[in-house]
């Protein structure tokens, strides 16, 4: 078979692949391809192992029906149609586990750089504005003993909900549709409401999936729900917040920052007043850019590849009702 990669991936793992005598075609440039350059690589190959967020989208799958298995590298899957991948009874793949801690690392550095207001500090620095200013000019906040509200409690959300607690003694609330019995017995975390979840947060870290559900559903009316002094932090999909709404929230004291590693859209428009303001952090999606994180992450999705390639099933298939067919 041949396999087409999306965008440069570590050389161990192109070895990985070629140890199994497959076929590997590769994008060179190391940039985004267009949909018409993607579909045009993919005509050629039997599977595709995707590197971003490509938009793998109904005529995609329409386009690419040929394909025997789809590797994508990324716990999300919003970017690809699986209703019609099933359809074509093309599996597909995503990367879950191996990036958990490394994006609650990014989730903890935000609820923290945006509490000491770090962003905006450096970058009076390096705008020569560093002068001697008032007492209480520009002052964060302190997170000890504070109550961290999780909304997505799973790996990536127990992760960061473990070094709250023994960074900052945090108390740990969460809403999830089902309870996490290991974060209750480890962390004495709470189930809660949605509602209690917004009104008793003293900072709101996201951890989910975006689906119909979770699009937008943070929106004014949760962020008028929440204390004036609360930091949301987002770094799960941008979509899941609303970003307008929280733009105003922030611009009218209904909120006291933002930390963001994810936003509507991406790339973040240069004249976002999101970058301007004091008690916002944002950085560009870089919840798992570590080489360890990211090197598991493409070895995990080069192994879904060499399943397929052997006549087998996919181990981290998402669409699993495609093997029914």
């Amino acid at each position: 078979m041949k396999v087409f990669i999306s965008r440069r991936i570590p050389e161990d793992v192109v070895r990985l692949l070629q140890q199994e005598n497959m076929e590997i075609a590769y994008n060179n440039s190391d940039r985004k391809l267009s949909r018409e350059e993607l579909v045009e690589a993919c005509l050629e190959a039997d599977l595709l192992f995707n590197v971003g967020s490509a938009d793998l989208n109904a005529s995609f799958m329409e386009s690419c029906k040929h394909l025997k298995g789809i590797a994508l590298t990324s716990v999300g899957y919003d970017h690809a149609d699986l209703h019609a991948a099933t359809r074509y009874g093309i599996p597909v793949s995503n990367t879950p586990d191996v990036l958990s801690k490394t994006t609650a690392d990014t989730a903890f550095l935000l609820m923290l750089a945006t509490s000491r207001k770090a962003f905006y500090w450096s970058r009076q620095i390096e705008r020569g504005a560093w002068k001697d200013n008032g007492f209480l000019y520009e002052l964060g906040i302190e997170l000890n003993r504070k109550t961290l509200g999780v909304f997505g409690l799973g790996r990536i959300g127990l992760e960061l909900a473990k070094m709250a607690k023994a960074a900052y003694g945090m108390t740990v609330i969460y809403h999830n549709r089902s309870r996490n019995a290991e974060a209750e017995e480890l962390l004495d975390a709470r189930y809660v409401s949605f509602d209690e979840l917004l009104e008793e947060s003293d900072v709101l870290s996201v951890h989910t999936n975006l689906t119909p559900e979770t699009q937008y559903r943070f929106d004014a009316e949760c962020f008028r729900k929440m204390k004036k002094n609360a930091i949301f932090i987002n770094t799960s999909r941008g979509k899941v917040h609303h970003e307008e709404d929280l733009i105003r929230a922030l611009q009218e004291g209904q909120l006291w920052g933002a930390g963001l590693d994810v936003t509507d859209p991406e790339p973040m428009l240069p004249e976002n007043p999101l970058l301007q303001m004091p008690n916002v952090c944002v950085l560009p999606h870089i919840g798992s850019a570590t080489l360890e994180t990211r090197t598991a992450m493409a070895t995990m999705a080069a192994k879904n590849l060499i399943a397929v390639y052997h006549g087998g099933k996919m181990p981290q298939v998402v669409n699993k009702n495609v093997y029914e067919k």
